[in-house]
């Protein structure tokens, strides 16, 4: 059976280059194995965008870190 682990991020949208950083990031959990389920935007981090995120986990595999 495919389990799953799963991740929040945040963005602030209070610089001029938010949307470039978070593509970045993004790009980067991505290149890992993370997949965006969804983004909503945030008010509790200042008015900006949260990312969920997950990917699917295996045995042994390291919660959170790189595999």
């Amino acid at each position: 059976m495919k389990t799953y682990e799963y991740e929040i991020l945040s963005f602030p949208m209070d610089r001029k280059n938010s949307l470039i950083e978070m593509q970045a990031a993004l790009n980067a959990k991505g290149q890992i194995g993370w997949e965006v389920v969804s983004i909503s935007s945030s008010e509790f981090a200042n008015i900006g965008h949260t990312a969920f995120l997950k990917r699917e986990s295996f045995e042994g595999a390291d919660v959170g870190g790189t595999r």
